[in-house]
């Protein structure tokens, strides 16, 4: 436990502590390589959960997606088990997935880091960046950062994109999906189209911004002011105005059901020896059995054969 070993606790850190889940990954000393665990059989049991980041970028984007991994860690989960400080790591990468937050590292941490409250990640626009981190706490959140980029996926928080301390319960966490309490934090998914496996589709191709808050000056993006309700609404919406416009006409069928008809697709083109053998006649079907009509013995069939 961190109060157990010297120089594992700082002024300001939580008041409690609580056990270390296991952790999936092989944590090196500071500046090693880590040993990725290979896939758990007890993951199944989760559900659904984003794909691994794809290692892209150039090596200055890799280093300020680190960095910003990193303070994301250290700020929110600084004194939390590895399992709690994976769940916000895994979080941040889903946002990057998720197209109605930026598909930078940099991007989610720092979006709405110019208010002076209400940004993303409190920590951005609360004054915490002014506090010099702790060294031994800053290397632990580092490696838990290095592990997510590197491609593990924290599978018990499946497709969570919002989560809060245990302390308060936040006006829209009951309209989210509860998903699981792992430390000191509640994690939580949208419900709809929003929170659906489909929606994780945004690609990360680096390019990532400078590893700083935004300038108090700088115009609030319109994304970060939007609370999660808002976003999801936003998103389902951006579904339904991609759907094709025009209507499609129905006709009634004999048993009484509306069916679309079929479209009329363009004959393709055949070889000179198809053509010569009679071409799309071939293919169209007009001899079958009874030209598609009902015989007349079974005209009747699913009626009442009389009254009881």
């Amino acid at each position: 436990m961190g109060f157990e070993v010297a120089g594992e606790s700082f002024p300001g850190s939580a008041f409690y502590y609580l056990a270390d889940e296991p952790s999936a990954y092989a944590a090196a000393p500071v500046g090693g390589t880590f040993t990725l665990a290979g896939p758990n059989a007890a993951d199944d049991a989760f559900g659904p959960a984003a794909r691994p980041i794809a290692n892209a970028g150039s090596a200055i984007d890799k280093a300020r997606a680190l960095q910003c991994m990193t303070m994301a860690i250290y700020y929110e989960a600084a004194t939390e088990s590895d399992a709690g400080q994976r769940a916000v790591a895994q979080v941040v990468l889903n946002r990057v997935a998720h197209p109605a937050y930026p598909n930078t590292v940099c991007g989610v941490v720092f979006q709405g880091s110019e208010r002076s409250t209400g940004c993303q990640f409190s920590f951005t626009c609360d004054g915490s960046l002014a506090r010099a981190p702790a060294r031994k706490f800053w290397d632990r959140a580092q490696r838990v950062a290095m592990a997510s980029l590197a491609g593990s996926v924290y599978r018990p928080v499946g497709l969570a994109t919002h989560y809060h301390t245990v302390q308060i319960h936040p006006y829209w966490a009951d309209s989210l999906n509860n998903i699981t309490t792992i430390g000191a934090h509640t994690f939580y998914r949208w419900r709809g189209a929003a929170g659906l496996p489909a929606a994780f589709t945004q690609a990360y191709f680096g390019a990532e911004p400078l590893p700083q808050r935004h300038r108090p000056t700088a115009t609030p993006d319109a994304a970060s002011l939007a609370d999660p309700l808002e976003l999801a609404r936003r998103y389902e919406a951006t579904l339904v105005a991609a759907q094709p416009a025009t209507p499609v006409a129905t006709t009634r069928g004999a048993a009484g059901s509306n069916a679309q008809p079929a479209q009329k697709l363009p004959a393709p083109t055949y070889s000179t020896e198809i053509e010569a053998r009679g071409g799309e006649t071939l293919y169209s079907g007009n001899r079958l059995p009874g030209g598609g009509e009902v015989k007349s013995q079974y005209s009747q069939s699913g009626q009442w054969i009389g009254r009881p």
